[in-house]
């Protein structure tokens, strides 16, 4: 609470007023008596060194974000049955804020084209939330999809579809390691993840042919390496021989062609072998998401091109 200047006094007591900024209100330090209601703070913004605090700490912001249809800077008529003090409202108020919430939210998506855009980008965010994915991806998607419009016909498509095709194109442009097949899993039925993926693959190539290639960057080996060493729990020097192995082998024919979880399982089995750790084909296949066939064949194909030569530091002898 802030003392005011001693010019402004109670007009009851004449005492020193004093501002409550946290009801709005000027009271009397002496009697208590409200002199007036629903101030203004002219203050300075709250300081804050973090950008977290300092936007939950802002009496206002301007930040919007593309994963609304509106940018996220349309206001909100809340549901509620009591006003800004606490205080009960008529039930003839409280029917009239009703159908002023029902008509403003119509008159928010009032095009089809807004209908459409307000409802694949409440499944980006949907598929985004559902894969812990972080809120520069789900931006990134939501600006991919809200220039489609100028690159392919949008109106029509499958919105889960095209929803997850926008999210694998994000994650790529993100250096986010997700497959198609788990970003559909996330928002589809377990019985329509097979259609809906092959749909939302067929949607990502037109995506990539019309906005070039450029659009959709290549992931680079190293990201699926850690990615599967992760989910299978492997040693952390087998992680590390493998990316070692996989910076020696780079720009080289064996990965032409080849799925790269394919060929990051077989780095780690490889690598698994040489270092001695038990590492069952079956587990590696299974975080991979591909076959033992696969991996095996990968496997031979890197061994069959290169001579893999491991210098290990000999242990200390104990006196």
């Amino acid at each position: 609470m802030n003392t005011l200047e001693p010019a402004h006094c109670c007009p009851e007591c004449r005492s020193s007023l004093v501002d409550d900024v946290q009801n709005g209100e000027r009271i009397c330090s002496g009697c208590g008596v409200v002199v007036a209601e629903q101030l203004a703070d002219y203050g300075p913004e709250p300081v804050s060194n973090g950008l977290e605090n300092r936007v939950k700490l802002a009496r206002a912001t301007g930040q919007t974000t593309l994963s609304q249809h509106d940018l996220g800077i349309t206001t909100e008529i809340s549901i509620s049955s009591k006003d800004f003090s606490g205080k009960a409202i008529d039930s003839q108020v409280v029917s009239q804020m009703h159908n002023l919430r029902k008509w403003q939210q119509r008159v928010r998506v009032s095009s089809s084209r807004e209908r459409r855009l307000a409802s694949v980008l409440t499944k980006v965010s949907e598929t985004c939330h559902n894969l812990s994915l972080s809120k520069n991806v789900l931006e990134t998607a939501a600006m991919i999809y809200r220039g489609l419009d100028d690159h392919m016909v949008v109106k029509g498509k499958s919105v889960t579809a095209i929803s997850a095709a926008t999210v694998y194109l994000a994650c790529k442009q993100c250096d986010v390691v997700r497959s198609l097949e788990e970003i559909t899993r996330a928002i589809c039925a377990p019985k329509e993840v097979r259609t809906k993926s092959r749909l939302a693959a067929k949607y990502y190539r037109i995506m990539v042919m019309e906005m070039g290639p450029v659009a959709a960057p290549v992931v680079s080996m190293d990201k699926h390496i850690s990615k599967i060493a992760n989910l299978a729990q492997i040693d952390a020097r087998v992680e590390r021989l493998a990316l070692e192995i996989a910076e020696k082998t780079k720009g080289s024919p064996v990965t032409d062609g080849k799925t790269p979880n394919g060929i990051a399982a077989a780095y780690l089995y490889v690598a698994s072998i040489l270092l001695g750790q038990n590492v069952a084909q079956k587990d590696v296949s299974g975080t991979a998401g591909v076959t033992e066939v696969t991996i095996r064949s990968r496997c031979r194909e890197i061994l069959s091109s290169y001579n893999l030569r491991v210098a290990l530091r000999p242990s200390l002898a104990r006196k």
